[in-house]
């Protein structure tokens, strides 16, 4: 039977610190095939590995939180400790006091020598006033990723289509996801918007009509955040290439008992 592949969302946050490197150490270790990551850009055009673009009080400490990491420089944000706090709604995660956000260099160069992908998302759509222009975000992405010898191996998503179509005239070669979490569109317009060759939906968008529609067009199908048993299951019913967990450790333990890995 065909393997599905396992991305590991923001690393492992089901156990770990969400993109931390404890969190894609941890999600290396399990045998991930792609680390999953968010990126934000400080004020001296650094790229760090963050979710939320302003810095989220519930999972991180320092000087002030709820401020834009944009307006930050990098020595700046050192002075914030985004893992001694657990995040409630995972139970199970182990805090990492001390730990700070990381900056793609340091993913990419614990990443490489495993071989494995890398799954960049530029966070950029909710707040624009937050982020680079999508053609110096992108810039960044393939610069740095040019650098570690992973270029072959990355995939750059997003919501905001337009740092993709940067990608993609910098790059033609570099695979592009793009992401759903509205739902009201097929697979294959939404993907064929972003010159993407990825659509990556929302699980709970994934039926197998769409899934089927989207290989016709060429396309992958690599749903996002599955957590649960029975979504595995659907999802794999459904014939998608790749899930997105919080907890990859156990979604590769449910594929192996179900001889897909």
């Amino acid at each position: 039977m065909r393997k599905i592949l396992v991305h590991g969302h923001r690393g492992c946050r089901a156990v770990r610190p969400e993109n931390t490197l404890p969190a894609f150490e941890h999600a290396l270790k399990v045998g991930v095939d792609a680390l999953e990551m968010d990126l934000c850009v400080t004020a001296d055009d650094v790229l760090v590995a963050s979710h939320d673009p302003l810095l989220n009080e519930v999972i991180c400490r320092g000087p002030k939180t709820g401020v834009p990491i944009r307006s930050l420089t990098y020595s700046q944000l050192q002075q914030y400790d985004c893992g001694s706090l657990r995040n409630p709604n995972y139970p199970h995660q182990v805090p990492v006091p001390g730990t700070r956000l990381p900056t793609l260099e340091e993913i990419l160069r614990l990443g490489a020598p495993a071989r494995v992908w890398f799954n960049i998302e530029t966070k950029m759509r909710e707040r624009p006033d937050l982020a680079p222009p999508p053609e110096k975000f992108a810039a960044l992405v393939l610069d740095a990723v040019r650098r570690h010898g992973v270029a072959a191996r990355t995939i750059l998503q997003s919501f905001d289509y337009r740092s993709l179509r940067a990608m993609k005239k910098l790059d033609p070669k570099m695979r592009l996801a793009a992401l759903d979490d509205i739902g009201k569109e097929d697979f294959v317009s939404l993907a064929r918007s972003a010159q993407a060759d990825i659509i990556s939906p929302r699980f709970d968008f994934v039926t197998p009509g769409k899934v089927r529609a989207a290989h016709a067009a060429g396309l992958e199908v690599v749903a996002w955040t599955a957590n649960h048993p029975e979504d595995w299951r659907r999802l794999i019913e459904a014939d998608v290439d790749a899930i997105i967990s919080d907890d990859p450790e156990a979604l590769i333990a449910y594929l192996q008992q179900r001889g897909l890995r």
